[in-house]
């Protein structure tokens, strides 16, 4: 049993600095001394005159200052970093054969900086991606025919629909791997910021080699990001 339990009383926070034990309900039970030395010991307990007359007892700040160091070891604080703080980097990544989905799951996290330990969801601290041959990605199964794209013109019974092999044999065929990034990013005006670090290339040439990109060989990281020849 615990000398608070012993003599009936309260902890309370003193914003003085120091801990506060209100009055006893039974003052016959109390005895300072012994209060003084079991809580604390003399060194690191202050009883002044006011206080036993009053009934009062403070203890003072340095075993305030001993909790308050263990509580900090034991209390974790994650820390927002600031859109002037953010450091963007640059990655290159060669799409010939890889699966656009696993692909684009990659590439949207490096967009949004979820690969950092300094990730802020309201901040954008992503990275600058550049894909080179994103005319040549390669649906698994019969997804190059089997799947569908819907869009609508807006005007009643204007629903279109086409295939990945229809886009990727037209004019547009980084539009697959774009549409599959811009899906995996959150929409609103962070969304939009994010895709604009996105740089989607057909070919082996793109404009970025003062950046000084990053090679990432997506295809090394998981046996299933390359399809099946």
């Amino acid at each position: 049993m615990g000398i608070d339990q012993r003599i009936g009383l309260d902890w309370h926070l003193d914003l003085g600095g120091g801990i506060i034990l209100p009055p006893p309900r039974r003052p016959d039970l109390l005895d300072l001394q012994v209060v003084n030395e079991q809580i604390a010991g003399s060194s690191r307990v202050s009883i002044g005159d006011s206080q036993k007359q009053s009934g009062l007892i403070t203890i003072g700040p340095t075993i305030l200052q001993e909790r308050n160091t263990a509580m900090k070891a034991l209390t974790k604080s994650t820390r927002s970093i600031k859109p002037a703080e953010v450091e963007k980097n640059w990655h290159l990544i060669d799409a010939e054969g890889l699966v656009p989905g696993r692909l684009a799951s990659i590439v949207a996290n490096l967009l949004r900086g979820k690969h950092k330990p300094s990730f802020t969801p309201h901040v954008d601290c992503g990275d600058h991606v550049i894909i080179i041959n994103a005319d040549k990605v390669k649906f698994t199964g019969n997804k190059m025919t089997g799947k569908i794209y819907y869009k609508h013109t807006g005007h009643p019974g204007g629903i279109k629909e086409t295939t990945p092999a229809k886009v990727l044999e037209g004019r547009f065929p980084e539009r697959v791997m774009e549409k599959a990034i811009t899906r995996m990013i959150p929409r609103g005006p962070l969304g939009r910021a994010q895709m604009k670090a996105l740089h989607l290339y057909n070919g082996t040439e793109h404009p970025h080699d003062g950046q000084k990109p990053i090679v990432m060989d997506v295809a090394s990281m998981n046996r299933k990001n390359k399809a099946a020849s």
